[in-house]
């Protein structure tokens, strides 16, 4: 079972909990919290359909961190991350990195490779996602003419991110921001695709999250104010989690058929349990899933452990 109760961690503060991962502050001399950076801690909770599952998945958040540390490197001549050091406690060794505190894009930067999930969704609607539109009798799984990018809103817990078209980043942040944010998010995801290529894998789509070093924000200013007057001023950091099961869709490439929902190593296996017949939960009934049992938990960490495998070439170790 998941604990609400973050752990004790000498030399830092608690600040906040999310569905995924836990954000905590280092303690200076004095004992006050340094407003320069956090430590952030990615745990073994799953999430699926806006809940927090009942049941972890073993090394899942050792897996997400070291995963992301190997992306970074990847793209580090494309834009720079925010990780300062993993010399982190003891206690969450290999799944937690020091990180920058950046202030934050208020958009989510998605890019989609190949069409499924919400973007096939709205495709279907409207023949367009995020207000792009695309080729007549696309199919779940068709390859796209090239990478586009779908943005949307960052929704607060609890609520459903929305699609939104390119002008909405534009009002959001600028429009040379939002250039920017747009043109990095869809060359991350064809360095993606081009490494993971040569693995056997597709990266059918991404969510980047990025931030701004040196906006200086002053007493009492509101930050997306800042951002949008003069964010395109600051730097473009790459933060969160990069190229993850969590935050990508990645399919083996020698079972790819448009046509049809792809194999994959993401989440979508716990996904699909929860609204089989085997789980006896009715999605639309507002209560939350049933625990996971022992083999959906073991063939979950199992694909988690391979991606990263075999997108690394590295064994893992928890």
């Amino acid at each position: 079972m998941t604990s609400d109760a973050p752990l004790e961690l000498p030399g830092y503060a608690h600040l906040y909990s999310g569905k995924v991962r836990d954000l905590y502050a280092p303690l200076d001399d004095s004992g006050a919290s340094r407003a320069d950076q956090l430590l952030l801690v990615a745990s073994d909770r799953m999430s699926a359909y806006d809940f927090v599952l009942d049941t972890p998945i073993p090394d899942k958040g050792a897996v997400l961190t070291q995963m992301s540390l190997w992306w970074f490197e990847q793209v580090a001549d494309l834009v720079p991350h925010h990780v300062v050091s993993t010399d982190v406690p003891a206690a969450v060794a290999g799944r937690a990195v020091l990180v920058e505190r950046l202030d934050m894009l208020p958009v989510e930067c998605v890019a989609r490779a190949y069409l499924t999930g919400g973007g096939l969704g709205e495709y279907r609607s409207t023949g367009a996602v995020s207000g792009i539109e695309l080729p007549e009798g696309l199919v779940d799984g068709s390859r796209l003419p090239e990478p586009i990018f779908t943005p949307s809103t960052k929704a607060p817990a609890g609520a459903h991110d929305e699609p939104i078209p390119f002008a909405g980043v534009v009002a959001e942040v600028g429009q040379a921001l939002a250039e920017r944010a747009r043109d990095l998010t869809v060359r991350i995801l064809q360095r993606g695709n081009e490494i993971a290529t040569d693995r056997g894998i597709i990266l059918a789509d991404t969510k980047v999250e990025f931030g701004l070093r040196g906006l200086d924000l002053g007493e009492g200013e509101d930050p997306r104010a800042a951002i949008r007057s003069r964010g395109a001023d600051a730097e473009i950091v790459l933060a969160d989690e990069l190229l993850t099961p969590d935050s990508s869709r990645f399919w083996p490439a020698d079972q790819w058929e448009p046509g049809r929902q792809q194999p994959s190593y993401d989440k979508q296996f716990v996904r699909d349990w929860l609204t089989s017949p085997a789980s006896g939960w009715d999605r639309s009934s507002g209560e939350a899933p049933p625990a996971l049992p022992d083999e959906v938990v073991e063939q979950t960490r199992a694909k988690y452990v391979e991606a990263y495998e075999r997108l690394t070439g590295q064994t893992f170790r928890g």
